[in-house]
Order: C-alpha cells, then structure tokens, then sequence
C-alpha cells in the first residue's frame, strides 16, 4: 500500500506539476514587475499595517477584510505548517527547505493573482453577500468571456479535488496525535472533541467563523512563533551551518545520517514545493474562496492579503519550524510529522517545548478545519446556485457532518496503525489535482489580472493612468445582480 500511495504522489508531483507551479509563479512575478519585492512595503502598509482598523464600510461584502483574511490565513497556517514541514524535511532533507521558500516567494504573486480574479468575477446571492473562487472564474473568465463551452470540465475537477479533503483531511488526525503524545490523552478522544468543537463553530456560517479566526489567528500565530524562536535561538550558534546545509543539499541532495535515509536532489525539490503548496495554498485554489466574501472596494486591494497571507505562512512560521528541526539535529533522528517537530522543540525547552508544540498544533488545527468549511459551502453555494431551497436544506446537513469524515480518518488510523507519512502523501496527491487545473485557469486569465493590477496602481500608487472604463467587478460590467451564488 505503502509503495503504491508513493508511486502516485510521484506522478501527481512530478516534473509537469512542479515546473507549473514554478513557471506561473514566475510569470506572474515578471508580468507584474516584481510586484511583491518592489512593493513589499505597501503590501505590509495595506495589510498589516491595517490589521488594527475596524473598517465596516469597505465595500459590498459578507466580511471584513481582515476578517476574509484571517480565515484565510487561519485555514492556511494549519498543521503544514508543523507537521507537513517536518515531513518535508524528513523525506527530502534539509534542501526541501529552500525550494519551499522559492515557491513561496513567487507564489506570493501566485495567491495575490488567484484572490484578484476571485474578487473580481464574484456572484452576489439574494441576501447581497458575495461568493467567488476558481469554480466562479472558470466559469465566467473561461465560460462567459473567452467562450470556453467546457468550462464545466476544469471546474468539476477543482471542485472534486477540494472535496477529496472533506473525505480524508490531515487535521483531525495530527492533532489528535500531537495532543496525545504530549497528554497521554487517548488519540481517539482528542479526535471526537476536536470534531464536536469545529462543529460548534460552523453552525454559525461562514459570518461566525471571520469573527473566531480575527480573534484567535494572530494570537496562535504569536504563540507558536514566540516558542519557535527560544529553541532556534537557544542553539543560535548553529544558525549558519544550518543555512549552509540548507542551500547546499537544495542542489546536490542529503546524505544518509543517523536515522535520515538519505534524499535526492528531485526528491528535496518534489517535496519542498509540494509542502509548500499544501501549507500556503499559493495555487492551490483554496484561499481565494474565503477571500472572495471580503468587502472590498478593489480586487486588487483583497488580492494584497492574499500576498501577505503567503508570506507569513511559510516564511515566518514554516521558517520557523524548519530552523527549529535543523538547527537542533531533530531533523537526522528518523522521526517525521508532527512527532519530529515535538522532538525538536523538547530538546531545547523539555515537555514545556511539547506542549507549545501541542497546542499550536491543536489551535492551528481548528482554524484550518473551519477555515475549509468554508471552501465547501462555497463550492456548494455555485454548484446548487440554480436551486436555493435545495442549497439551503444541503447546506444546513452539511455543517452538521462535515467534521465527521476526518475524525473516521483519525479512528481508521489508530486502530490499524496507519503511518503518518502515509497519510502526508496521500495529502500530497489531494492537493495536485486541483493544484494543476487551477494553475492553468490563472495563467489563461493573466491578462484580466494585470489591467485590474494596473488600475489600482494608477488609482492608489500614483503609477500610471486611470482608465476611467476600467469595470472592477464582472457584474458590474454586465450590470447585473444575479442573486444565484
């Protein structure tokens, strides 16, 4: 089973998945100007720098802006960002780190394109709230506006893609493992209190889950990264030999030593990008769902969160895990998931460094769990969008079981001892299929994201013209509300 699940992560990850991911990242970035490294401070300004303002009045939408954002960000800094890089270090090496921070910081153009156009060729239902994502832009970008009939094909893979999660996600399951060792707690337990509390949260839709992910996203972000770096720190001499080994084994691969078997050079690249894609979701086609409900005067303005939301998930708190596991020598020891992120933290700060480890994992894991929820109420709302009563009957079941499937997960793999690393790859091929069709729409709808991105430079950056024709949001170009999302 073990060496069949591998085959096909290997096929699904190979070189045609991987060279897309990196060549629409670096399209974007050089169509764009390099947007994200010549703008980065205004990228921080609208983001962070605003994360304090509590603005209503932005514009139409179902959330604030840093309401979509948080969520988003909350869904995206998951358990990948602890145990998926661990992983990522414990099957290619140290080197997997550095293709994860390349594909993060091209893919920070990636996510900034895929929330933009998400915005942008949104639909607003009958209550006036808005909803987008790749499904809505296939069908009005590829569908409506390049006459692509079968737009329905890409959309239906992408949706079918996102929903293999709902059937088999790794949350549940690397929180119950990591609360469990640390506690003693049985995994068993934690898996059906951790199913009963996400439950809890989505019952109040997606408006409930912005206002929990504004509040409680920054805070276990702060946590984690705070512990993150005492261990890093603690070993700070070990900081340059630990970039060295970084940047070194990214190109030539990693020798075996002690309970590390060994990686090479495609091995540490395969799964750099493919851990980077899973935790920041750059391409993935996920965030832009969330992000699509903000109220927001321009898609581009959204879109700047999408950038940030990359930049913090994986070149803070991944690169903080990372450091930590090498920096310590965790990383040769043959453990991997969550277990070898628990190790390493421990080394340095005893069970102490558990339990931080713990409970980030388990804090991070809700965010994430509800943070999908809202992906596939979206992906329910445009499939059922012609039949309101059915979507609302559907709708009402769905936030009732949606957590079930992952906790079954969790219970089939305790009690037949299934390996974590087995089920990271399995994730590995869930992530790529909609990964690569979403990938292709971006890149066939360029254009319409660099005149949207034009526009809000002119307006907001004083570069350029204001072309005064320039429609921000598909329905208003049909001037038409539709009340169908």
């Amino acid at each position: 089973m073990d060496a069949i699940i591998t085959a096909v992560t290997d096929f699904v990850w190979g070189p045609p998945l991987i060279i897309l991911v990196l060549a629409v990242g670096l399209l974007l970035t050089v169509g764009s100007g390099f947007f994200q490294f010549r703008h980065f401070g205004h990228i921080m300004k609208n983001t962070f720098g605003l994360m304090l303002k509590r603005d209503d009045k932005e514009g139409k939408g179902l959330l604030k802006p840093f309401q979509a954002a948080s969520a988003a960000v909350g869904s995206a800094v998951g358990v990948g960002n602890v145990g998926g890089v661990a992983t990522a270090i414990a099957t290619g090496g140290p080197g997997a780190v550095f293709w994860l921070w390349v594909c993060a910081l091209i893919g920070m153009m990636t996510k900034f394109t895929e929330v933009t156009l998400a915005v942008h060729y949104r639909s607003t239902d009958s209550d006036g709230n808005p909803y987008g994502g790749p499904s809505y832009y296939m069908e009005k970008g590829l569908g409506e506006e390049k006459g692509f009939k079968l737009w329905g094909i890409p959309a239906v893979i992408f949706g079918g893609g996102i929903f293999a999660t709902f059937f088999f996600s790794v949350q549940n399951y690397t929180v119950s493992e990591a609360v469990s060792s640390t506690f003693g707690i049985n995994m068993i337990v934690v898996s059906v209190a951790f199913c009963i509390l996400a439950m809890a949260v989505v019952l109040g839709g997606i408006a409930r889950l912005g206002k929990v992910a504004e509040k409680l996203v920054p805070l276990m972000c702060l946590f984690y990264v705070v512990g993150g770096l005492f261990v890093i720190f603690r070993n700070v001499d070990n900081l340059p030999s630990t970039f060295r080994l970084i940047f070194e084994s990214a190109f030539t691969g990693t020798a075996a030593v002690g309970g590390f078997l060994g990686a090479a050079f495609m091995q540490a690249m395969q799964t750099g990008v493919a851990r980077s894609v899973y935790s920041n979701e750059a391409g993935w086609g996920t965030s832009p769902m969330l992000h699509s409900t903000a109220k927001t005067p321009h898609p581009v303005k959204q879109g700047l969160w999408g950038s940030f939301e990359v930049f913090v998930d994986t070149m803070i708190v991944c690169t903080i895990t990372a450091l930590a596991i090498i920096n310590t020598g965790a990383w040769s020891s043959g453990l991997a998931g969550a277990e070898l992120t628990l190790e390493a933290f421990e080394i340095n700060m005893g069970f102490a460094g558990r339990a931080v480890v713990a409970i980030s994992i388990f804090l991070f894991g809700v965010t994430t769990e509800i943070g999908w929820y809202a992906y596939y109420e979206i992906l329910l709302r445009h499939l059922l969008r012609k039949r309101p009563k059915l979507k609302d009957n559907i709708l009402k079941v769905f936030r009732v079981v949606f957590a079930f499937p992952s906790m079954l997960i969790t219970i089939f793999a305790v009690v037949y001892g299934m390996p974590s690393g087995l089920i990271w790859s399995i994730a590995d091929v869930i992530t790529g299929i909609p990964t690569f069709v979403n990938l292709l729409t971006v890149l066939f709808l360029s254009h319409r994201f660099f005149a949207l991105l034009r526009d809000y430079k002119a307006r907001n950056m004083g570069i350029g013209t204001i072309d005064p024709g320039m429609c921000l949001f598909y329905e208003d170009k049909l001037g038409i509300r539709r009340g169908e999302a």
